[in-house]
């Protein structure tokens, strides 16, 4: 039985590895795929693939961390299995622990250090002063390092408030402290203290980020499957570009002529006609050659093939998103739900960041992880889907917004167009956003299975004193685990056979012990919500609209469309990219597409 044990426990480890290999080369085409080509910088690459795949890596491990806690304990019995002794559990619980704490570490790490110290390592190269040998490779690291030694010292300000300041928790001599539960969470490690500190205070500062990122993400980026269609398609659009183009050089070859002769010159009025034409060409010309690389003019055989493949795709795609909204309002409700029950019945409430013992509202993602994982491992996958859809969704709501400050937009992030800078600070809001996610997912979507997964217990006394309680003829008497049992003998039950996952654990310490980081973190998921509500309505019912003037600022820019509008034109203009060819007819209504009728 011990063989088992080890087995399931490295078949967990294992996938936990393939998902970060591929965590890796996701980490690795985003990068390059976002980055500007003609500014990239080989350290900037490195530490932006390195920080995403180790952000990719945290956000995964809340799945790995659930499925070994659970594969301890016996669904339907509510018993430990045979396997899993204490020395075996507390082995399990250790491995999962140093995992994360090297993984936070080295997050934290990043944020506060390697990355501004990228940032400022490529801002003091100039290209001139390198060219004349005044800059080298000494000046330019002392440079980077000067203004990395306020991080530096930002960094032991954090470890020492941490190491010294007494946690609040400590001092409250409230009810909730006389649970066990709560006890257990009190931390005397100062080391440990200190990095709870800190953990909470990145995660205080991603989760006021995650209310605008991912809120407008969440809801913004399952509407971007369903727009991905366009309203004009490649073969269409180089029609109409070469119509007009041909159109606009006419006109322009009508003036020379009609003023070739004239010894005065050509007149202010067909001058500056003339230079208006010359401009709209240069523009036709850029879209002509933006429309030729849609249709893969020019690449091999596979690039053509890949267009090709993505026009059929379109109508998944839609469909995709359509699955993605309904997913995306469950997970809005399924947040509210707790998020009033933890208001209405936590134990105790601001004292420990609004705990709650046990769910007393039908929570939809909740139970729905709860019925999957009869079926092992589907829950575990829907885990690791979920934790990427916010990945996801933060990525899309940091690319639609761009990197503001209050109203002022810094950065934007568009594929093919970010500077290193920009790709450096999008990195650093997205290792802080991940933590407000690990809390949102583990504490408002899913709190009861993040906890404690499948895990059961029986609630029935021994038949011995040292005997395992029994429920094989009482499945009723199986009941799920929580951080508060309803009586004494439940919870001395509980406590032999219910492990909690390391991420709850950490971040109830968190909140327990500092608890303005909690009802920060709480009370902010409402604000997340109202953004997601109000962007979601937002783009729900917005007029769909082609902007060409985008296509021609912007080589990738995708059009604006509406939500529920224009289909049947999605539709056609899929099919012309399938085939390559536009309707008859088509070129008029294309041409008069920016006229009144």
């Amino acid at each position: 039985m011990a063989a088992q044990g080890y087995v399931q426990a490295s078949l967990i480890w294992v996938a936990y590895a393939v998902a970060v290999v591929l965590a890796f080369i996701a980490a690795s085409i985003t990068t390059f795929t976002w980055q500007t080509p003609r500014d990239r910088s080989a350290i900037v690459s490195t530490v932006a693939i390195i920080s995403l795949t180790a952000l990719l890596a945290t956000v995964l491990l809340l799945p790995v961390d659930i499925a070994l806690v659970s594969s301890t304990t016996s669904t339907a019995l509510g018993v430990k299995k045979d396997w899993a002794t204490p020395a075996r559990v507390d082995n399990i619980l250790l491995t999962l622990k140093i995992v994360y704490y090297s993984l936070y570490s080295f997050d934290a790490l990043l944020c506060l250090l390697i990355i501004p110290f990228s940032y400022f390592w490529y801002e003091e190269y100039d290209e001139v002063e390198e060219q004349e040998g005044n800059q080298t490779f000494g000046s330019r690291l002392w440079g980077a390092f000067k203004y990395t030694i306020a991080f530096i010292l930002l960094v032991v300000i954090i470890f020492l408030v941490g190491f010294f300041v007494p946690a609040a928790g400590s001092r409250g001599g409230g009810k909730h402290l006389d649970l066990d539960f709560f006890k257990r969470l009190l931390d005397e490690n100062h080391g440990e203290k200190a990095l709870t500190f800190g953990v909470g205070l990145l995660i205080t500062l991603g989760t006021l980020l995650y209310i605008l990122y991912t809120g407008a993400g969440l809801a913004l980026f399952p509407v971007s499957f369903i727009k991905s269609a366009p309203a004009i398609s490649a073969p269409q659009l180089s029609e109409n570009t070469a119509s007009q183009l041909e159109q606009n050089r006419e006109r322009q070859r009508q003036l020379e002529m009609r003023n070739a002769g004239r010894p005065e010159g050509m007149p202010p009025k067909d001058r500056r006609e003339l230079e208006a034409l010359a401009r709209e060409e240069r523009t036709l010309v850029r879209r002509e050659r933006l429309a030729a690389e849609a249709q893969g003019e020019g690449k091999g055989f596979i690039v053509r093939a890949w267009h090709k493949i993505c026009a059929v795709c379109r109508p998944l795609k839609l469909i995709g998103g359509i699955v993605l909204i309904i997913l995306a309002l469950l997970i809005w409700v399924s947040m509210l739900i707790t998020g009033i029950d933890k208001a209405a019945n936590s134990v105790c409430k601001e004292h420990c960041g609004y705990i709650l013992a046990h769910i007393n509202v039908f929570q939809p993602i909740n139970w729905l992880f709860v019925q999957t994982a009869k079926a092992f491992p589907i829950d575990y996958v829907l885990m690791a889907l979920l934790v990427l859809l916010f990945f996801s969704s933060t990525i899309s709501g940091v690319a639609t917004i761009g990197i503001r400050f209050l109203w002022l937009r810094i950065f934007q992030i568009r594929k093919g167009r970010t500077a290193p800078q920009a790709l450096l600070m999008a990195t650093v809001m997205l290792a802080l956003i991940m933590l407000g996610i690990n809390y949102a997912v583990a504490m408002m979507v899913a709190p009861q299975y993040a906890s404690y997964g499948t895990q059961t217990f029986c609630d029935l006394p021994p038949q011995h004193p040292f005997a395992r309680p029994d429920c094989s003829d009482t499945p009723e008497a199986v009941k799920p685990c929580s951080e508060w049992a309803d009586a004494a003998r439940g919870r001395r039950q509980q406590q032999q056979v219910c492990t909690p996952t390391v991420m709850s654990t950490f971040l109830n310490r968190v909140t327990l012990n500092w608890p303005v980081f909690g009802a920060v973190a709480f009370w902010a998921q409402f604000a997340f919500l109202g953004v997601f509500l109000i962007v979601f309505l937002t783009s729900l019912f917005r007029a769909p609209k082609l902007d060409l003037s985008e296509i021609d600022e912007e080589a990738e820019a995708d059009e604006e469309e509406g939500l529920l509008a224009s289909t049947g034109r999605r539709f056609g203009a899929t099919w012309q990219d399938i085939t390559g060819r536009t309707k008859r007819g088509s070129n008029g209504a294309g041409n008069g597409s920016g006229s009144g009728v």
